[in-house]
């Protein structure tokens, strides 16, 4: 599902005078603007003849198959073989009801669900088939783990390297009796009893009797596989999405009990159908069902404390998600083939199968990553020292040779430290709530390993909170100590789901597929945007150019400054245009070559958390073009470039000439220093058919 870019006649954008590379958006009420590279822009000269060199490909989660997954080069983290720093011992104990069976034991397809989805399990088999489906690659699980996931995150620091299993156990009471203790569900029991709460109490006393001793602290977690379902995975799903009203709601569907109605309140919406309602909900406590693919979030919370970033998609007033698609610890839990709408499934291989990788935030949190493998710079450093540029590696992998896991800047100065005007989260959806972050990190993701089931490849930008917990202010607030920026925050206008009567129920603007679009581009014209502005924290950043290495890694350079100063470094430019070149049709390079003639300066090292001198010593140029002849045509594919003080490097334009143009055409090419918009060169080429 691709993105256009944004153009003028949208009404939500003013396009920039002519000369310039951008269109400038700015978001109301947060005092944000963005800059962007976009489709008709300054910066280019008629048609567009050559493909962007970044397209912004975005793929939704619903359209995705297990044929979207893409290896690492090299690498198989899942493999049983390797051996973690930090080991992890779990038990599995798995626990059924008189009422509910394990799904995974019935025929193939018979539930009211519609599972399992392969042949039956016996019973004495349930405990050692999930203990194997978590940790043991096979056809199954299509070599996927959450032993694999946490040694790809950690880089083998941390892996699952002990497992034990348990049972299965019978429990002394029906499903419903632990399922109906949740969101206002107690007065829904059948008979009138009330729940007992949490099932962890019962099926430990069980487990303890049957071993003879109680073992849980011989273990680092406890998986607690229970029979049913996780009612995460199946309240709207059967429930709103199978039924149009409550009152439509079958008795197959309904509490045992005919006198009671067969709607159930449950966590998000008013009602769902009560055998749905009447599942438990999967807990970090490690208490999952046979469709649960949630276990690897679970663990984050359990292994290393990390919070949950979600917030509430169906109430109003809307608030958008703070990190979505890109974060295990938010909605990039339910990534997976088939979408969030497939977490239903038995066992759990669509859905939440292939949950998102780590941002560098709670990479940095969990010691994943070293403090050496990211960039550190200071906001108002950055005022003294000028601009920044350095090369980041896709987060699934190492750091390539000479770039880093991702660049993270200190909001430092004066207090505040965020000054972000604050808004009003009740009027303004996109709101990020209380301006109270520290700091900005750039990564880039590419759709391999366990990002495959993310929605693009590209520059994603943050701002974090030094706490891990507190929450965002106002209505319906949650916890956010990470907030994606987004680049593009206007409705992504996608169907949800497709009632029973035909209609269409739309993604709120607080769905995390909102930033299945989110990332940041290089280039022009990729359909997305190649730069951030944060005036109100007066920083500027830039995504501007990328590579792939041999194996198809990508890496790409990056680029911020201060909106307060530009350092001491001397800004220069020039051109030079490469005489006599022919115009071959339909498109022909015509080559210039831009040149930094400023100096280079050092600067403090103590003005960053580490010295940065190595990565002070380019510009970065706004490039524009333009064409003088007619049927001739120009274009640029970047509008930016970084040059190393007393460097050089080579900038093509592709022009053609229709038929009937003028036997010749003179292009000019101009490029603007970011660090001293005064600096600026200007070279004419002339074409000749």
């Amino acid at each position: 599902m691709a993105r256009h870019e944004p153009s003028a006649h949208h009404g939500l954008f003013h396009q920039s005078p002519a000369g310039q590379i951008g269109t400038i958006l700015c978001l109301a009420g947060i005092g944000l603007v963005l800059l962007i590279a976009s489709a008709g822009g300054a910066g280019q000269s008629g048609t567009k003849v050559m493909p962007p060199i970044d397209p912004q490909q975005v793929r939704d989660q619903d359209a995705m198959t297990w044929d979207d997954y893409r290896p690492i080069p090299g690498k198989n983290w899942a493999d049983p073989g390797l051996k973690p720093e930090r080991g992890f011992r779990l038990a599995v104990m798995a626990i059924d009801f008189p009422d509910q069976p394990f799904v995974i034991t019935l025929p193939k397809g018979s539930d009211p669900f519609g599972n399992p989805q392969i042949d039956p399990i016996a019973r004495e088999q349930v405990s050692q088939f999930y203990a194997d489906f978590f940790v043991k690659p096979s056809a199954v699980n299509h070599g996927q783990t959450i032993n694999g996931y946490w040694m790809e995150q950690s880089r083998g620091k941390f892996g699952i390297t002990e497992v034990s299993v348990f049972g299965p156990y019978r429990m002394p009471k029906p499903l419903w009796y632990y399922g109906l203790n949740e969101y206002g569900q107690n007065d829904s029991t059948p008979d009138g009893s009330k729940p007992a709460g949490r099932m962890e109490q019962d099926c430990d006393a069980i487990w303890t009797a049957a071993v003879g001793k109680d073992i849980r602290k011989d273990f680092d977690a406890i998986l607690r596989m229970y029979a049913g379902y996780d009612e995460t995975g199946v309240w709207q799903e059967f429930g709103e999405m199978k039924f149009n009203s409550k009152d439509d709601i079958p008795a197959a569907w309904g509490n045992p009990n005919p006198d009671k109605p067969r709607w159930i309140p449950t966590r998000y919406v008013p009602w769902t159908s009560w055998l749905a309602g009447a599942q438990q909900w999967g807990l970090s406590s490690m208490r999952q069902g046979e469709n649960s693919g949630t276990i690897t979030h679970e663990l984050g919370h359990f292994a290393f404390r990390l919070p949950d970033l979600n917030n509430n998609p169906y109430v109003t007033p809307y608030r958008r998600v703070a990190a979505g698609t890109w974060d295990m610890m938010d909605r990039g839990c339910f990534n997976g083939p088939g979408g969030p709408h497939k977490r239903w499934v038995v066992p759990p291989t669509q859905g939440a199968a292939m949950p998102a990788g780590l941002m560098v935030r709670n990479k940095l949190e969990n010691k994943f990553i070293a403090e050496t493998q990211v960039l550190r710079l200071n906001r108002d450093g950055l005022a003294k020292s000028g601009l920044a540029v350095a090369e980041v590696t896709a987060r699934a992998v190492d750091p390539l040779p000479g770039t880093f896991a991702g660049i993270v800047v200190r909001l430092d100065g004066p207090e505040p430290a965020d000054r972000t005007p604050p808004d009003d989260p009740a009027a303004n959806p996109l709101s990020p709530g209380t301006p109270d972050y520290d700091s900005y990190t750039m990564e880039v993701v590419q759709r391999i390993g366990y990002d495959s089931f993310t929605s693009d490849n590209g520059v994603l930008i943050a701002k974090n909170k030094d706490s891990l917990r507190g929450r965002n202010g106002g209505p319906n607030s949650f916890n956010s100590y990470i907030w994606v920026i987004d680049a593009h925050p206007e409705d992504i206008n996608v169907v949800d789901y497709v009632r029973p009567n035909g209609q269409k129920v739309m993604r709120t603007i607080a769905d995390y597929r909102q930033l299945n679009d989110a990332l940041f581009h290089a280039g022009l014209d990729s359909g997305s945007f190649c730069e951030w502005e944060d005036t109100p924290n007066r920083l500027h950043f830039y995504v501007i150019d990328l590579r792939k290495s041999k194996d198809g890694i990508l890496s790409y350079a990056l680029g911020v400054r201060s909106l307060d100063g530009a350092g001491p470094q001397q800004r220069g430019a020039a051109l030079d245009a490469r005489a006599g070149q022919k115009a071959a049709q339909p498109t022909a390079p015509v080559t210039f070559t831009l040149r930094n003639t400023g100096t280079a300066a050092n600067t403090d090292p103590a003005i960053h958390p580490a010295d940065a001198n190595a990565f002070l010593k380019s510009d970065i140029y706004r490039l524009s073009v333009s064409v003088d002849g007619k049927g001739w045509k120009a274009q640029l594919l970047n509008g930016l470039a970084a040059v190393d003080f007393g460097g050089a490097r080579q900038i093509t334009v592709y022009v053609s000439a229709e038929a009937g143009s003028d036997p010749s055409a003179k292009v000019t090419l101009k490029a603007v220093s970011e660090g001293d918009p005064a600096r600026s060169a200007t070279a004419t080429a002339t074409v000749m058919k």
